[in-house]
């Protein structure tokens, strides 16, 4: 029987746990993780045939995906997020 490679799945970390790595990292790389979480999420509201303001709205949440990940490689090349 071969065995196929399951997807990875997400797993909860404790609220501790969380913030004690946190608390590893400088305060810039932590607000830059942030920043690109929610510009990832507010890239994936926008689907379908956009107008104008939903282009310029999604050029501006991939803007700012793109500076949160330019400190996320600074910090460390592995973290940046992707969409």
């Amino acid at each position: 029987m071969i065995a196929t490679p399951s997807p990875l799945v997400p797993v909860p970390i404790p609220d501790r746990v969380a913030a004690m790595i946190g608390s590893c990292l400088p305060l810039h790389v932590l607000q830059a993780e942030f920043d690109a979480d929610c510009a990832v999420r507010e890239v994936h509201r926008f689907r379908g045939p956009l107008c104008a303001e939903d282009r310029a709205d999604r050029e501006h949440a991939l803007a700012a995906l793109a500076r949160a990940n330019k400190i996320l490689a600074k910090h460390h090349p592995q973290l940046p997020v992707t969409r």
